[in-house]
């Protein structure tokens, strides 16, 4: 077992909030094996890196020799996460919780050992709890504590309606930390108001409280916001090699150290040799290259982390606009619209719609030199330049 104080500089770095530290201390130094819970409902099938700082702290958490249980809260996505949320959030059907899950898994086992983690969904114990236990759950926290949470507290000040059901979600997260007798729990800073839920409830149910670790949000590409898909300043878990590659490039030179710390599998040591490295050159531009380069390799491999940078430079001309673009018309034989993948095998941008679905997919089409993220459809009468790959470019007319 690693010593106590090397596990603690590990554990809070990044960190923006122990509670309580030196309860985690005493339990390391017990020499006893943590049972450490992460929880994740799976709104989306597709994770960026934003998602994946928590993951990252659990690896750590694993390769220190604890337990790790990473949580998929089937039963809590029928609620619907109320945090940070100015509405009542619409609740996933049973089928896309099923299928947004298993994407899930395929995803951060990119990043935490499969063989070492624990896979647990939360219905398998609530399922079981029932109306009365439910009832008998929420007798243990009162309404008024419930709106001493801050979104709560907005929504409520500013007349926006809470739906009853939403409460049940702090009380279900916090139970889920009784039913696997969770010592540590880790969240988002926008999580901690569930966290220390879960600290409460496990003292009514007579256990030892968890510890609570919060992890900052991660900001995007644009050193500003929080990453996101709808922002467009994310890189994907899924991007292709040479476009993640390409991403992290563009860091800006603030946020360097940051990505390090909260996503990088070096050592503490490591990261400080690779930071004097960067003091001496008077640029932290090779240890972005070194940084991309382990993320490509984490999430595609050894092989694709070695042509990425080639592949990057490809990526980086699409989306540039010549100046003599050859000019498609497309004739619309029935409806007012077409879809993007149609439109590029009609608009000879793509041999037939296998192509036409495989550049879509490859994140390779671009719309007037942005980069097409979504589905999308063409009006009658649009007219735009479109790119499919490096060498297919037309500015295509809906007739």
């Amino acid at each position: 077992m690693v010593k106590v104080e090397e596990q603690m500089a590990l554990l809070s770095r990044g960190a923006d909030e122990i509670i309580q530290e030196d309860e985690l201390r005493e339990r390391i130094a017990s020499g006893k094996p943590l049972r450490v819970k992460a929880g994740f409902d799976p709104t989306a099938p597709d994770l960026h890196l934003g998602h994946t700082v928590l993951i990252n702290k659990l690896r750590q958490f694993q390769e220190l020799g604890h337990h790790v249980m990473f949580l998929i809260g089937d039963f809590t996505g029928l609620i619907g996460d109320p945090t940070g949320k100015s509405a009542t959030r619409p609740p996933l059907t049973p089928e896309e919780i099923e299928r947004n899950a298993e994407t899930y898994k395929e995803q951060v086992f990119k990043i935490l050992d499969p063989d070492k983690t624990e896979v647990v969904f939360n219905s398998s114990w609530m399922n079981k709890l029932g109306a009365a236990g439910m009832i008998k759950l929420a007798s243990q926290y009162t309404v008024a504590r419930m709106l001493e949470r801050d979104d709560f507290d907005k929504r409520y000040r500013a007349n926006q309606p809470i739906a009853v059901h939403e409460f049940l979600y702090p009380l279900v997260q916090g139970y889920d930390s009784v039913a696997m007798e969770a010592d540590v729990e880790l969240g988002g800073t926008d999580q901690k108001f569930n966290l220390l839920m879960g600290r409460t409830l496990q003292k009514a149910h007579g256990q030892r409280p968890q510890i609570c670790l919060t992890m900052p949000i991660l900001e995007g590409l644009d050193g500003v916001q929080k990453m996101s898909k709808s922002l467009k300043n994310y890189v994907g878990v899924n991007d292709a090699p040479g476009d993640m590659y390409r991403k992290l490039l563009s860091i800006p030179d603030a946020l360097t150290w940051r990505y390090y710390e909260l996503l990088s599998g070096l050592s503490n040591e490591a990261l400080a040799e690779r930071k004097a490295e960067a003091g001496r050159l008077g640029s932290p531009q090779e240890a972005k290259k070194a940084f991309a380069l382990e993320m490509v390799t984490r999430f595609h491999g050894e092989d694709a982390a070695r042509a990425a940078p080639s592949s990057a430079g490809n990526l980086t001309a699409l989306g540039e606009i010549p100046d003599n673009v050859p000019e498609v018309e497309v004739v619309l034989e029935e409806g007012d619209e077409i879809h993007v993948v149609p439109l590029l095998r009609l608009a000879g941008l793509a041999q037939n719609g296998k192509a036409a679905k495989d550049v879509f997919g490859r994140g390779a089409v671009y719309v007037d030199g942005a980069q097409l993220t979504e589905e999308r459809s063409f009006a009658r009468g649009e007219s735009a330049v479109i790119q499919a790959g490096k060498k297919k470019i037309a500015r295509v007319t809906i007739k």
